[in-house]
Parts: C-alpha cells; sequence; structure tokens
C-alpha cells in the first residue's frame, strides 16, 4: 500500500516500515505476527508485505496450509500454490 500511495519502491518500503516498527507513537496488534511477516518481506520485498502479513495472520490462526495463486508466495513455508 505504502507503494501505492507514496510511490516507494520496495526497498525504501521496506525500510520505512523498519523505521516505524520503533516509533514510540506506533501501536502495532500481534506484533510477533508483524514481525515474522517483515521477516519474509525483507527477505523477498518482491512479495508484498501483505501478502507475508496474511500468511503470518493464517500461522497464528492455525489455517495453514494458506491456499493462494501467487507463485512466489506459495514458495514460503505454509503457504501452497492452487
Amino acid at each position: 500500500m505504502l507503494s501505492a500511495v507514496y510511490d516507494l519502491g520496495p526497498e525504501r518500503n521496506r525500510d520505512g516500515r523498519r523505521d516505524d516498527s520503533h516509533h514510540q507513537d506506533l501501536t502495532v496488534q500481534d506484533a510477533d505476527t508483524v514481525a515474522a511477516a517483515l521477516d519474509h518481506f525483507r527477505r523477498r520485498p518482491a512479495l508484498g508485505f501483505s501478502d507475508c502479513l496474511i500468511l503470518e495472520v493464517a500461522r497464528k490462526a492455525g489455517h495453514l496450509p494458506l491456499g493462494t495463486f501467487d507463485r512466489p508466495l506459495s514458495k514460503l513455508p505454509g503457504a501452497q500454490r492452487l
């Protein structure tokens, strides 16, 4: 979403999220889930943060494998290409 709204590429997008995660006025729901999604995103920014977050939310809820049509996402542990 940051890339669409602020015209940021994956590298800048990834760095911006890293900075925001330590902001004193920012509260993150399920910080462990978001941190796991950020780890995936940092290793593979082309996936998109939202896809990484969806996978980690599904993992936390015990709903794996996550079915996806997205070939790159399907290569992550816990995701399965449909």
